[in-house]
């Protein structure tokens, strides 16, 4: 089977030329829904004598009235962490245990009640995006010399896409953005890479040995060549995020969604955009095969 993935490049571009404006449109209007670790706000820790139904927690808190709650197992099934935007007090712990008491029908107790302070929040929200910045520049240079700069120009390009896409989809359903979620968003960037590194790899072999082949065919034979993997990859990978996102719990919840996002787009990404960008910038067996030296004569009599 031969599937023209190049004749459909045109449509392929637009798609995700509209997906990519969609994404920054929303970050710019919208922006991202920082979850506590980036903005700051009040955490508070209790103890159950009997593992509660966290369904049931976050009701009753938001029946108190207690804004952009997070609630999650903490060590055991007894142990909840209580994370909220609302401002911090000295009572803040006492008037919360009230709420998760019912009346006194629960038995439950504070362990904790502190701030977190929204400057380290910001820091890290600073570093994070200087680290993506970085991770996509040392990925630059190590394509660049490892295959050729218009390879390099491609993948990174690739991968700012699908990191767009990803926090463009977050931003768009007021997906909560937090640690994990970052941490996602530099483990999409790894596994897309390599992806594209696989794809990238067939196509320079093939510019090799496919001397009377134009580069439109040549990449599209070498997707074919390269898509049994491709799939088996990132079908076993979206199986196990799969039953993370459903079975992990609300602590992994946002990163397993952001990997299954960045996962989808990184394979959609790997097997369009990549190649999309090497035929934008015409490449040539002669930018990857260079020219046979002409032997020097001899010129003594």
């Amino acid at each position: 089977m031969n599937i023209q993935f190049m004749a459909m490049r045109k449509i392929v571009a637009m798609f995700s030329m509209a997906l990519v404006l969609i994404s920054l449109g929303s970050l710019a209007i919208k922006g991202l829904k920082f979850g506590l670790d980036f903005t700051g706000g009040s955490l508070i820790e209790v103890q159950y004598s009997v593992a509660p139904q966290l369904d049931d927690v976050r009701t009753l808190l938001a029946d108190g009235d207690y804004s952009d709650v997070t609630v999650q197992n903490f060590g055991s099934s007894t142990d909840v962490v209580v994370r909220m935007g609302n401002a911090y007090t000295p009572t803040l712990g006492d008037e919360v245990l009230s709420t998760l008491r019912n009346n006194g029908d629960v038995d439950v107790e504070l362990m904790r009640s502190e701030y977190v302070g929204g400057q380290v929040g910001e820091e890290l929200r600073e570093q994070g995006g200087l680290g993506m910045l970085l991770a996509l520049a040392i990925v630059m240079i190590y394509v660049a010399v490892r295959f050729q700069f218009k390879f390099s120009v491609a993948s990174v390009v690739a991968l700012a896409h699908d990191v767009i896409i990803t926090l463009g989809i977050f931003s768009l359903f007021g997906f909560e953005f937090d640690l994990t979620v970052l941490a996602a968003i530099l483990a999409v960037i790894g596994y897309s890479l390599n992806d594209t590194i696989v794809v990238c790899d067939r196509i320079r072999e093939n510019f090799r040995i496919m001397r009377d082949t134009s580069p439109s065919e040549l990449i599209n034979e070498s997707i074919n060549q390269t898509l049994g993997r491709t799939i088996i990859t990132s079908m076993t990978t979206l199986f196990v995020l799969l039953v993370l996102f459903f079975f992990g719990g609300e602590s992994i919840h946002n990163f397993s969604l952001a990997l299954l996002v960045g996962v989808l787009i990184g394979t959609y990404s790997s097997i369009f955009v990549a190649a999309n960008l090497l035929l934008a910038q015409n490449i040539t067996r002669e930018d990857l095969v260079p020219a046979p030296k002409e032997e020097l004569e001899d010129d003594m009599p």
